[in-house]
């Protein structure tokens, strides 16, 4: 295998020679020049693996050097050496599509993960690699539509960068699934995935959670403990619900992106970590940011590029597949024969919104093949709310999940109403679980004859205790 070569530009000579000597120890050849002319001239001469720029330069800046590459030399990464804290310099790289950047004074172990992960991402690239990895992962992706092939020709292309990418969408939309795609088909595949539901983490835990402690650095820090970036270093950390952290979270979280480097609670120094970062939420994050309940700088930082994943609503047309799929999904995990939709039940769901978008879906599905007597579904075992004029979007899909996550009443149970506190799930899981058990006290416990007295199938009733909790 002949030896991999990398391309350095940068007219401080000291850079250039930190750079020759650190690369030069793990087996690459490295030219190094000064200019935009002198670069273009060496990329004239031969193909590089991996190539570092300068942001500016005596005779241009770097970003001539990162489209000159882009367009000539597609399958060769570009990071940029940018000063210290200079961040609008790296997003703008970034942007432009720069693979990653470093910052001046350069960190050594830091620099030889960047090149490690690049040196992947081309052999990748040369070898075909991708490609077939592509075809694989994106398996799950379900739908012909052209939203969805939209979607995946985007998701190919940002994975093969390390910029940082905010996914936009919906509830139940897929967001973290996506995530998971950009992140199998890139150069970090074989690292960790680390996702993490921002708003399920306590306020006062959070920063431990993150960044890890110390033993002794609080009370019940009984052994010291990694936190989230420490785990998913050499690979991706997806933050879900991006919008829930709090402020002073934000501003720890920014630190640990701009640096690359995090302090456990009780450490004294930082320690480099080589993390991507994605990030989603349902929220209008921008508008929270003109709101000033989301940081600017912070959003500037993970917002580099946006991938808006379509609602299921604009791609009605991929209902059946997705219909089918999930059905076979079920059908895996309890062991029976797939189910199958009737015609008119077919229709029904293509003409159905679906607020809660694919989620709902499944919901919905996994509600029906519990309901229906035999394997074929149809449109009364959908159990579709009727359509009603909505305030807004975001209140009917609240309404329309929390429907959906709860089953139907019993037979003769008083008519749920939206309470105060808008627990509907919660008020008809309790009217529910109260039917049940009043139906099994009266039958001793016989299964099949509480199903008979509640006037469901027996499947029906097993699902209803399966969700409820009911031993």
């Amino acid at each position: 295998m002949s030896q991999q070569t990398v391309l350095v530009i940068d007219d401080e000579r000291d850079i250039r020679e930190l750079l020759t000597i650190t690369l030069g120890r793990m087996d690459l050849q490295v030219d190094a020049v000064g200019t935009v002319t002198d670069a273009r001239r060496a990329l004239e001469e031969r193909s590089y693996d991996l190539c570092f720029t300068d942001m500016r330069l005596p005779d241009g800046n770097g970003h001539e050097v990162i489209e000159l590459i882009a367009t000539k030399h597609p399958d060769t990464p570009v990071a940029m050496i940018t000063a210290y804290g200079n961040v609008d310099a790296a997003v703008n790289a970034l942007k432009a599509g720069a693979f990653d950047f470093v910052s001046k004074p350069v960190d050594i172990q830091m620099l030889r993960q960047l090149v490690r992960t690049a040196l992947r991402l081309t052999e990748e690239k040369r070898s075909g690699g991708a490609t077939a990895k592509t075809g694989n992962s994106s398996d799950r992706l379900i739908g012909d539509s052209p939203a969805v092939q939209q979607v995946r020709a985007t998701i190919t292309k940002l994975a093969r960068n390390q910029a940082p990418v905010y996914i936009a969408g919906e509830s139940g939309v897929g967001k973290e699934l996506v995530a998971r795609l950009i992140h199998e088909q890139g150069p970090r595949a074989n690292g960790p995935f680390v996702p993490v539901n921002c708003g399920a983490i306590p306020s006062e835990l959070m920063e431990s959670e993150f960044f890890g402690h110390r033993k002794g650095s609080f009370t019940g820090a009984v052994s010291d403990k990694e936190g989230l970036f420490q785990a998913a270093n050499g690979g991706t950390l997806f933050l879900d619900e991006v919008a829930e952290l709090p402020l002073h979270m934000q501003v720890k979280l920014l630190r640990a992106i701009q640096e690359k480097a995090v302090r456990s609670i009780g450490a004294r120094e930082e320690i480099p970590v080589d993390v991507r970062i994605l990030s989603a939420t349902h929220k209008n994050l921008a508008a929270l940011v003109e709101q000033g309940e989301f940081r600017q700088d912070l959003f500037y930082r993970i917002n580099v590029i946006e991938l808006r994943v379509p609602p299921l609503r604009e791609r009605r047309g991929d209902v059946p597949l997705l219909s089918n799929y999930i059905l076979r999904q079920l059908a895996a995990k309890s062991g029976g024969a797939p189910g199958s939709l009737l015609p008119n039940a077919q229709q029904a769901l293509e003409g159905y919104d679906f607020p809660g978008n694919v989620r709902e879906l499944e919901n919905i599905l996994e509600r029906a093949m519990a309901m229906c007597d035999g394997d074929q579904i149809d449109t009364i075992d959908l159990m579709l709310p009727q359509r009603t004029p909505r305030a807004t979007e975001h209140a009917a899909s609240h309404t329309v999940n929390a429907h959906h996550s709860a089953a139907t009443p019993a037979p003769n149970a008083p008519a749920p109403a939206p309470s105060a506190d808008g627990g509907l799930d919660d008020y008809i899981s309790n009217i529910e679980r109260t039917a049940i058990i009043k139906a099994l006290e009266e039958s001793r416990y016989n299964k099949t004859a509480a199903a008979k007295k509640l006037g469901i199938t027996f499947r029906a009733l097993r699902y209803k205790l399966k969700k409820l909790g009911i031993d």
